[in-house]
């Protein structure tokens, strides 16, 4: 019989995504193929240490409570000794320090190959602004955006809240440069509301995007690496009970409903959609797998607003969601994202 393929499921870690991790993970570990894998859980704590657990702590309902109980019941694992356990890492780290090319080049250096897109790409996926000054170049149509550093903030606060009034008008929108899952991100309505933006965003990170607010439908679309390319699993039509996509929304059930094909999205504008999300993918190097969301405008227009190296995994997520749309069972689509790891990490020459 052929040996199976060990494969470390890497969750939790140290952003404010680590509940979604756990989900991602728990998800993955549960639903991979036993006949073809075998795998083995790796939960990183708030501080990076890696640890192997038994099934009844990856069953717990927040990492809160597996770090409870780690030093008694789960096995602490040196990064160096990684390699001796596992062939390859899927990926199920969300946030920073695990979608932002922090976790890629440890796993390099450790010569591990891991699910997602490497270094730089996935670096690109977590940085806005960057990101979109990319996209822009490249012909793709992004959100007008304008970063506040906290320094510029400290230093004149009302000459800037009057630059970002006079530039985008109200409604706007002010998140942090790298953060995931609408963390920090706030609709600001009215001048006397932006301070209370701006500040909300400086709690995650040093610096603010400042975006247009966009009219329209909701987007997002699972894209995936084929041997003639990369081609879109499907086109998902979001609609959140609230202003907008906010955690809640994502991770709670019953508050939000989505729409696998879209519901409101015309046929020949998701067909502009696919082809989008696949310029974008290509524009940032993504490999393996990415999520891109954007939003179908009033106007006809199809914006890309985020752009992600990764996507949550939980049951009900867009992954499985439209993998189940493209005929796929959970067990198939992960199967296919650990042969196509496999696949790019062994044809690749210096770090992906």
């Amino acid at each position: 019989m052929t040996e199976k393929i060990k494969v470390g499921v890497l969750f939790g870690g140290m952003s404010s995504e680590k509940e979604v991790s756990l989900n991602s993970g728990r998800n993955v570990y549960d639903n991979l193929d036993r006949d073809r894998f075998d795998p083995l859980p790796v939960f990183m704590d708030a501080e990076a240490g890696l640890w192997i657990l038994p099934w009844k702590l990856v069953s717990q309902n927040t990492t809160v409570d597996i770090i409870e109980r780690l030093r008694g019941e789960a096995e602490r694992i040196a990064f160096e000794d990684l390699r001796d356990r596992i062939d390859v890492v899927f990926i199920a780290l969300h946030g920073k320090y695990g979608d932002d090319g922090c976790i890629q080049g440890l796993l390099e250096i450790l010569r591990i190959p891991y699910t997602g897109s490497g270094v730089l790409a996935s670096a690109l996926g977590m940085d806005k602004h960057v990101q979109q000054r990319l996209l822009r170049e490249s012909g793709i149509r992004v959100p007008r955006s304008m970063t506040v550093s906290e320094e510029e903030w400290s230093r004149d606060r009302r000459q800037t809240e009057k630059k970002l009034a006079d530039s985008f008008g109200f409604p706007l929108v002010t998140k942090p440069l790298r953060e995931g899952s609408s963390v920090g991100v706030t609709i600001v309505r009215d001048p006397e509301s932006l301070a209370d933006g701006i500040e909300s965003a400086f709690t995650w990170d040093r610096t603010v995007l400042v975006e247009e607010y966009l009219e329209g439908a909701e987007f997002s679309s699972i894209v995936i690496d084929e041997d003639d390319g990369p081609r879109p699993l499907a086109v998902t039509e979001i609609q959140p009970r609230s202003a907008f996509f906010t955690y809640d929304d994502k991770y709670m059930p019953g508050m939000c409903r989505k729409f696998t094909p879209p519901k409101s999205i015309p046929g020949r504008a998701v067909e502009i959609i696919k082809k989008e999300v696949v310029r974008a993918y290509r524009s940032l190097g993504f490999r393996c797998y990415a999520r891109i969301d954007g939003f179908y405008l009033d106007s006809g227009e199809v914006v890309i607003t985020d752009p992600n190296s990764s996507s949550g995994m939980a049951p009900s997520s867009f992954f499985f969601e439209q993998a189940a749309e493209a005929g796929l069972f959970p067990s198939d689509i992960i199967s296919r994202l650990i042969d196509i790891s496999l696949v790019v990490h062994g044809a690749k020459r210096g770090p992906l």
